[in-house]
């Protein structure tokens, strides 16, 4: 169907489809929509073992490109992960369908009655990296929201991305809904990439979703709009007012659970006047669990490694984390202005004043209070899935799930009426 040496074609190709998908979609309803999405569902869960088998090919592929333990487990699936995948698929399917929501109404003197509702965006093209269930949650997503996407996963992720979408195709088919709604770029070549990018007739926005690099690659190069997802330089703050085992708790989890997700903890800044008690608890409790500390002054116990100015602002995706004491709130405050990327933070205090003013200051997508910040996700937030977190301020932020995907028009009914 498609010449692979001709990859500006190819993309052109994708696009109009998706064009003419997504004129469909606008108007299809709502029982198609969770049909499909059940049906995907159903088709993931029976194709598992094709999907593992799959996986097993990127694995070997991502052990030859020497990827770390971190980025190994993102790429692995097993049949846990395929379940949590379905249940995904699922959760997305029972939710109200959001385009056609009247978000606002009211009427005019002049008799005109207005309305605002929530329409799709279009054509969203999404780039990603390493995990393949991405393939799953953008396309479910972009589905209930009404839009067509064009997926292009990571080349570590082929195999398996291609297994998945296969099963997304599988559901559209059973709703009778059209096959190009959800595309995944049939290619490694990065070329693709580059194409997709400028693809201004066909593309309403890109969503990139992965490390530093790919995102600046996109956010430098897109002709589109982008929703910024940016690295998660998370922090956490224990402030001299915290719960001892509230904090280990936590602190453990959020470095611990899942080191290569963005919700990962990968500094921890620790008040001064508990420095000496909590603190040097916590550093022993994480190197107790296989985790490398790069501490800074009384931090820096036995089998701490000392910390660098690198540390700070550094994004591990990995069992390491950094560790520094600050003067008080307002140091750690300052700390996390300078170095976060407006991802997660998280404070652990009783002090309610304390939490209130770590909210107020900081203008992160998520803050957290007295929770792991491995609950950044979408689904832990109840949308079932996400297409990413976004870190800018322009449309949307936070989880991105299928409200975060449409736009709104205006609905203007009148009775003959004319202005004056």
């Amino acid at each position: 169907m498609k010449d692979f040496d001709n990859i500006p074609a190819l993309m052109a190709d994708l696009g109009k489809r998706a064009k003419d998908a997504s004129r469909d979609l606008a108007f299809a309803s709502a029982e198609r929509i969770h049909a499909a999405l059940i049906a995907a569902a159903d088709a993931v869960w029976a194709n598992r073992a094709k999907i593992i088998e799959e996986n097993q090919k990127d694995l070997e592929f991502g052990r030859e490109k020497g990827l770390s333990p971190a980025m190994m487990d993102r790429l692995m699936l097993d049949e846990a992960r395929i379940q949590g995948m379905v249940d995904g698929l699922r959760t997305v399917a029972d939710q109200a369908d959001p385009v056609g929501e009247v978000l606002a109404e009211w009427e005019r003197p002049t008799g005109l009655k207005i309305q605002r509702v929530r329409t799709p965006l279009g054509v969203i093209g999404v780039i990603y990296e390493s995990r393949p269930n991405v393939t799953a949650d953008a396309g479910a997503l972009c589905l209930k929201s009404g839009n067509a996407v064009i997926l292009r996963g990571g080349s570590e992720s082929f195999h398996s991305s291609t297994a998945i979408h296969a099963c997304l195709v599988e559901g559209l088919k059973a709703a009778n809904l059209p096959e190009d709604a959800i595309q995944l770029v049939p290619t490694r070549d990065r070329a693709a990439v580059q194409e997709l990018l400028t693809l201004t007739d066909c593309v309403d926005v890109i969503v990139p979703r992965g490390g530093k690099g790919l995102v600046g690659l996109v956010q430098r190069e897109a002709r589109v709009p982008v929703f910024a997802h940016l690295e998660g330089i998370v922090h956490i703050y224990i402030d001299k007012a915290a719960d001892p085992q509230k904090t280990l708790d936590v602190v453990l989890n959020a470095k611990t659970r899942r080191t290569g997700i963005c919700g990962a903890a990968e500094c921890l800044l620790i008040h001064q006047d508990v420095v000496e008690t909590l603190g040097r608890d916590v550093i022993e409790a994480l190197l107790a669990a296989g985790v490398e500390v790069h501490a800074e002054g009384a931090l820096a116990v036995d089998g701490a490694q000392a910390a660098t100015s690198d540390d700070w602002g550094k994004e591990f995706l990995d069992s390491v984390i950094a560790a520094k004491p600050v003067a008080d709130i307002d140091a750690a405050i300052a700390h996390i202005q300078q170095f976060g990327s407006n991802h997660t933070d998280c404070i652990m205090t009783e002090d309610d004043a304390a939490v209130a003013r770590f909210f107020e200051r900081l203008d992160s997508a998520i803050l957290m209070h007295n929770a792991s910040t491995q609950f950044a996700d979408g689904g832990e937030f109840g949308m079932g899935a996400e297409i990413g977190i976004a870190t800018g301020k322009m449309h949307a932020r936070g989880p991105v799930g299928a409200a975060q995907l449409t736009s709104f028009k205006y609905l203007v009914r009148g009775d003959g009426t004319t202005r004056a």
